[in-house]
């Protein structure tokens, strides 16, 4: 299938406030498109003010629900899922919170669903409508200390790959990409200490080249891929090289 020539119109990016999210959404209102966000958090900084606000807890499944019926709109040809939680720090498995955990599943799982059963009538409409995932390094590389982060990712990538299987590609185009290594988020920042140096970190604006070149193809030639993205903005496939873990030895923790 060739990809389409047609410019999209509409886009949502569910947690694109900030992170690769917020860099995604940024791309996409630059060339035009106008883009919804659904966050808890309204977008700040600059260029905040190009992208339609929607207040979205998805650790409110109530809520959330609420909040997809009614804010998105009619018409749209794009979605990217960047909705993530992970603990404020690593910790065992035995040590993780009950609530912790619950919302790890809340966010990284069951608002992914929630989004794919609220979009995807609308996404089909657009014939090929693109459905983008952001993934995750550890869906590949279980590491110690990231046993919620690393399940509910691997639950994600499965039902990405799973639903994709269920729907024509000529009516969505599913696609993942992930980062080849850590970004500098709020997220990430919340976890580190004050004069903590990020200048190895990846910025979320990386993922810019990537988007637009979606938006422009709905994806096509890249239906199935696990897209990793790197640090001078280029793109390679999962498939030709893994990405490299992040987990890192730890000292001795009793669990």
């Amino acid at each position: 299938m060739s990809a389409p020539d047609r410019t999209p119109a509409t886009a949502v990016v569910v947690g694109g406030s900030t992170g690769i999210g917020r860099g995604i959404a940024d791309a996409w209102a630059a060339h035009g498109i106008e883009t919804h966000v659904f966050s808890r958090s309204r977008p700040a900084g600059p260029d905040g003010d190009r992208l339609v606000w929607h207040r979205t807890d998805l650790r409110d499944a109530e809520q959330a629900e609420q909040s997809l019926r009614s804010g998105l709109p009619d018409r749209i040809d794009l979605v990217c899922y960047s909705a993530v939680y992970f603990t404020s720090r690593r910790d065992p498995f035995t040590r993780t919170t009950e609530a912790d955990w619950l919302d790890q599943f809340a966010v990284n799982v069951h608002g992914l669903a929630r989004t794919l059963r609220a979009a995807l009538p609308a996404l089909r409409e657009a014939a090929p409508g693109l459905f983008l995932h952001v993934s995750s390094e550890v869906v590949y590389n279980a590491g110690p200390h990231r046993s919620g982060y690393a399940a509910t990712k691997a639950a994600a990538d499965s039902l990405i790959r799973s639903v994709s299987q269920e729907i024509d590609p000529a009516e969505v185009t599913f696609v993942q990409t992930l980062p080849a290594g850590m970004v500098d988020t709020p997220g990430i920042r919340a976890r580190r200490p004050a004069d903590f140096d990020y200048r190895g970190y990846m910025a979320p604006a990386a993922f810019a080249p990537l988007a637009v070149e979606l938006a422009r193809t709905r994806g096509v030639p890249y239906a199935g891929e696990a897209l990793v993205v790197h640090e001078d903005t280029t793109w390679s496939s999962v498939a030709e090289d893994l990405p490299v873990s992040q987990s890192r030895p730890l000292a001795d923790v009793r669990a």
